[in-house]
């Protein structure tokens, strides 16, 4: 990888980190979760790019900066699933509860 091949990764990276910013900043807190949590793919694509990374590296940074790639989008991945399940539960119907008998009822409107 040449100079050249370097500052061109590094604008995009820095230019994407900076959309990025402005783009989830102008999203609504009520619908933040939701799109994370449908965003799992994302970070899956993240984990194999990671993978592409580790296979073309040959120093010892390349293979940091893959796992450190990796850690993160398997966190990201898992965290995902945990919220959208944490939200599916929020949506599911709680068990009747026992109703309570007729006499208490009547001593509680006396």
């Amino acid at each position: 990888m040449n100079n050249l091949d370097l500052l061109t990764a590094i604008t995009v990276f820095v230019l994407s980190v900076l959309v990025g910013i402005e783009v989830i900043s102008k999203v609504p807190a009520t619908l933040h979760t939701p799109l994370m949590s449908g965003s799992n793919s994302v970070h899956g694509i993240v984990v194999i790019g990671a993978m592409l990374i580790a296979a073309e590296s040959h120093t010892w940074l390349g293979y940091t900066l893959a796992f450190v790639a990796m850690v993160f989008g398997a966190m990201n991945v898992v965290g995902g699933y945990v919220v959208t399940d944490r939200m599916l539960e929020m949506f599911k119907s709680r068990p009747a509860t026992e109703k309570p008998a007729a006499d208490t009822l009547e001593k509680a409107e006396v």
